[in-house]
């Protein structure tokens, strides 16, 4: 048996609820006399009186008593469902690295809530831990391109790439402290950006230089706390030339060997997210407009 015109089943819903069709035809926006009519093509349709009708209005029978509460738990969960859907389209949970949050993300937000104020973000500055990305708690994520373990479901979208090069204060690179040449690096402080050290190592061999010991040095919880610290004079920070760009335009920062940057294994950094979620209307618009962030 085919199903019963929706128009119909909501107007006898709304009309055995408030047991009367006037109350009905105010909730709907619609006439009484339509009301009327819906739940009569819907009697025929079923082949069954829903109502009694008597001079002091109506009053449901018993198949109208059996057949009201499955439609009313019906539409309630369609309209729950409807407005948390409307709700995920309206906002945009993101995760990044404090680093990248505080040196790329955090201050292009404002130009994109401008844009698309409909769209409200939700920026969590956290690390991904040892389980990844979590599709279930974030439509996107900023991170590198090329990741060991990734699921095959995470999708990706280049950004800007990733390129490494020492820097250091314009003070270690006055007078007889100058970094010549690579091998002098074996006599200052090296500055990691994380516990794994991995940074110089890339960087080492990437130039394949033998001259000095890449893992030694001060380890610091994130680049942004690596970088300050060479501004201070404390180091040479393995900078990274996309998100170190402010100190190196404004001098507080300088680089040794311009010439030597170099890409990493990880690729360019990248937006993530879920193969499922990819294409969601919110999820698009703010892919588009990283793209074009980055194309002018």
């Amino acid at each position: 048996m085919r199903l019963p015109p929706l128009n119909a089943l909501r107007a006898f819903e709304a009309a055995a609820r408030h047991q009367g069709y006037i109350a009905a035809a105010e909730e709907l926006c619609v006439t009484r006399g339509a009301i009327s009519r819906h739940v009569k093509l819907l009697e025929e349709h079923l082949g069954v009186a829903l109502f009694h009708r008597g001079h002091k209005g109506v009053a449901l029978t018993e198949a109208g008593q059996d057949l009201l509460p499955v439609l009313t738990e019906t539409f309630t969960r369609i309209a729950t469902q409807v407005a948390q859907l409307s709700e995920q389209a309206a906002e945009l949970r993101i995760i990044c690295p404090p680093t990248l949050s505080i040196r790329w993300l955090f201050p292009k937000l404002a130009r994109f809530r401008q844009l698309h104020p409909e769209i409200q973000v939700r920026l969590t500055t956290d690390f991904y831990g040892d389980s990844g990305f979590d599709p279930t708690r974030y439509d996107l994520g900023v991170s590198l391109e090329v990741w060991p373990g990734r699921s095959a479901d995470v999708k990706t979208q280049a950004i800007f790439p990733m390129r490494l090069s020492p820097a250091c204060s314009p003070a270690l690179m006055a007078g007889s402290h100058a970094l010549r040449t690579p091998a002098d690096l074996g006599r200052v402080t090296l500055l990691h950006e994380s516990a794994a050290r991995e940074d110089w190592q890339t960087w080492v061999r990437h130039f394949e230089i033998k001259e000095f010991d890449p893992t030694r040095g001060e380890a610091f919880p994130n680049l942004d706390m690596a970088t300050k610290a060479a501004v201070m004079g404390a180091g040479v920070v393995m900078a990274d030339l996309a998100l170190c760009q402010e100190e190196l335009q404004n001098g507080t920062l300088v680089l040794p060997f311009p010439d030597m940057a170099c890409d990493t294994p990880h690729g360019s950094y990248a937006l993530i997210g879920s193969e499922d979620r990819w294409h969601a209307p919110n999820v698009k618009t703010f892919r588009d407009w990283i793209a074009t962030e980055h194309r002018n």
